[in-house]
């Protein structure tokens, strides 16, 4: 899905319809992002590797900026070496084509490390 982190974000309301399953398969399938289900939701899931702890704060801290210019948040586990990162939309309890944007503006984000 080339291009998709420079869609634009909707506001995702409780009635809203989820990503196809050819928008999630196309995004996993060219990217290094899987799913994962977690108390029966599924979810977008990527861990990115660094060097060092201070290169993961950095990229926590990029993410934390891409969600809230989105006023989106994913779920975000920073470690020595490693950040994890999960985004699925709570109202909808699904992947939400907002999350397969910001999923890929991480990509970039982390491409700038």
């Amino acid at each position: 899905m080339s291009g998709i982190h420079e869609k634009v974000c909707i506001a995702c309301q409780a009635d809203a319809d989820p990503a196809s399953e050819e928008e999630i398969q196309q995004f996993i399938s060219s990217t290094d992002w899987s799913l994962i289900n977690e108390s029966g939701v599924t979810q977008l899931f990527r861990k990115y590797n660094f060097s060092d702890f201070e290169k993961a704060l950095i990229f926590t801290n990029k993410v934390g900026e891409i969600a809230e210019e989105e006023g989106h948040h994913p779920r975000i586990i920073t470690e020595w070496g490693s950040v994890k990162v999960y985004w699925w939309s709570h109202k909808i309890k699904k992947i939400h084509l907002n999350d397969l944007i910001l999923a890929a503006r991480c990509d970039v984000g982390y491409s700038s490390i």
